[in-house]
């Protein structure tokens, strides 16, 4: 298998996480047009906070930096050692496809539980994933 293969689920959360920031922006300039809310009133995150009401996709956002940096270290370190196979990468788009459905519910309607069970899911495969890798590391 193609070695750059691993490297498309990455690519997909770095878009993904590009369409949230765009949104973000786009969520943000909106309502400080619409309340004619000054930049500088939201310069620390404490006064943004209590000007700026609608905060999902920024929250989604942040969540885009937590969990996301460990898969993206596991594809690394899955592409330096050879565990490119095809469970790596079912595992990987797994946690990418339940990203995206976390990102979905998040930016929109979000409904608690139903984020809640895509966070879970894609928790769970990127353990496994880090399971796969860990053994595979610890059988060489």
């Amino acid at each position: 298998m193609d070695t750059k293969a691993i490297f498309l689920p990455a690519l997909a959360m770095a878009a993904l996480t590009c369409l949230v920031w765009l949104r973000m922006f786009y969520v943000r300039i909106g309502q400080m047009k619409r309340e004619r809310i000054h930049p500088q009133a939201v310069a620390t995150s404490a006064q943004a906070v209590a000007k700026l009401t609608e905060s999902r996709a920024a929250d989604n956002f942040r969540n885009l930096f937590e969990l996301p940096v460990l898969f993206y270290v596991a594809l690394t370190v899955a592409a330096f050692n050879g565990f490119h196979d095809t469970a790596t990468l079912v595992l990987a788009w797994l946690f990418v496809a339940l990203r995206i459905a976390h990102s979905a519910i998040q930016c929109s309607y979000n409904k608690v539980m139903h984020r809640f069970y895509a966070y879970a899911g894609g928790g769970a495969a990127l353990w496994l994933l880090w399971a796969r890798i860990g053994a595979a590391l610890l059988a060489q």
